[in-house]
């Protein structure tokens, strides 16, 4: 027999947009569920970048002190490697931000610490091994949803049932939402390698004749993403591991010494990169955010900065409806209207760098030059701002306006 539950907000999926939004609508007072598929937080190879506008809303809660004793890594500056020659490409000191840096935090970690803190309010439940698996409509809007947990599957009625489980949603494909796809030219194969005493200090991209390797430094290894020309993945494991190994070793001479900690395929990950983003992020009794609204590309790591950016914005114009029980079509359409032109100008820029400067060089042959933009940052330092402000803050950064409802905090006594 499937079990029923009730609940004014339910959340589906606890990423970075599910657990922020269900944290801030918990803090407001709203009874709020959030459901995440797997057990418990601990994967890998999953954006762990903290931007200084996530850090900043860390800061207007409150927990910005407490957040920042969980292990990270603060990146200042970003470098490229085109060739033989090294350009500064972001310098995040200029930020108008108490943190003028972005914080590689595994995403566990990141996680963990919302839902320590959401499962302090009383109005806060956590669901782990509950994933979302279909709508449930009455009369032309959606009600609840429907969860497959191993105890069986579960009908969970909610005035407003919002899509945060990610690219491959199953609220937005349920909900029949129209997505427009971007095409992209690439993919990404992940894997990590040890860091030694002596490597370069900066998280970098390397670029070369057809082929390309970002470093992101994870204190004690290196986070590595190879960029492959899309869908090539067969083509790849065909060549060999030895010859990938060789491939990343021509690039990044200093890792020729480890690249024999790649034993076997599964050392690696594909992240078939898709960009895309919803025609309309809702319809009555449900809404869709972050990358189940857009998905996008790993370039810049902004994606889980969008998330985040979408999650404040959900929470600051929705919980007043929430609280009067009833939320509008307009009411979702605002959010819409408040998040579409941040994530157009930011897929803009995705997909023009993918097309003009990352394309180019994965099938390039030959000797390759810096491109003109990677050259103007070098002869005008102060260019570097944009970037930075780009990459640190986004467009449009949103602001905590939910208020903190003391009487939901749990009894500790």
């Amino acid at each position: 027999m499937t079990q029923s539950l009730a609940t004014t907000c339910c959340i589906a999926g606890g990423g970075p947009a599910g657990m922020m939004l269900g944290l801030l609508l918990a803090r407001a007072g709203i009874d709020v569920i959030v459901l995440e598929k797997h057990a418990d937080f601990l994967r890998d190879f999953r954006g762990d970048t903290i931007h200084p506008s996530t850090l900043e809303l860390m800061h207007e809660l409150g927990l910005l002190d407490e957040f920042l004793k969980r292990p990270h890594q603060e990146v200042r500056e970003i470098a490229a490697h085109v060739g033989d020659w090294q350009f500064k490409v972001a310098d995040f000191s200029h930020l108008p931000t108490r943190c003028k840096f972005v914080a590689f935090m595994p995403q566990w970690e990141f996680l963990d610490f919302l839902a320590t803190h959401a499962k302090r309010r009383s109005t806060f439940r956590l669901m782990m091994e509950c994933e979302a698996i279909d709508l449930i409509e009455h009369k032309g809007e959606i009600t609840g949803l429907r969860a497959r947990t191993p105890n069986g599957d579960i009908d969970i009625a909610a005035k407003l049932v919002v899509g945060a489980d990610g690219r491959h949603s199953r609220i937005r494909t349920a909900a029949k939402l129209e997505v427009i796809d971007l095409a992209v030219p690439m993919d990404v194969l992940w894997l990590r390698l040890s860091k030694k005493p002596g490597d370069p200090p900066l998280s970098v991209g390397r670029f070369d004749a057809g082929r390309l390797l970002v470093q992101i430094d994870r204190g004690d290894y290196w986070q590595c993403a190879f960029v492959i020309t899309k869908g090539s993945f067969d083509a790849v494991r065909e060549r060999g591991l030895e010859a990938l190994r060789a491939e990343i070793a021509r690039l990044a001479p200093h890792l020729a010494d480890r690249v024999g900690e790649l034993t076997t395929w599964d050392d690696v990950k594909l992240l078939t990169v898709a960009v895309d983003r919803l025609k309309r992020w809702s319809k009555p009794g449900v809404l869709c955010i972050g990358d189940a609204a857009h998905a996008m590309s790993p370039i810049g790591g902004v994606g889980i900065n969008l998330a985040i950016q979408d999650a404040v914005a959900a929470a600051n114009l929705l919980y007043r409806p929430l609280k009067r029980g009833r939320v509008s079509t307009d009411d979702l359409d605002r959010v819409q209207r408040r998040r579409e032109r941040p994530t157009v100008w930011t897929q803009f820029i995705q997909v023009t760098a993918q097309n003009r400067v990352i394309a180019p060089l994965l099938a390039a042959t030959g000797t390759v030059s810096a491109p003109l933009p990677l050259r103007l940052l070098q002869w005008f330092p102060y260019l570097r701002r944009i970037p930075a402000r780009v990459i640190g803050l986004g467009f449009r950064p949103e602001h905590v306006r939910t208020p903190d409802d003391e009487g939901t905090l749990k009894s500790l006594g």
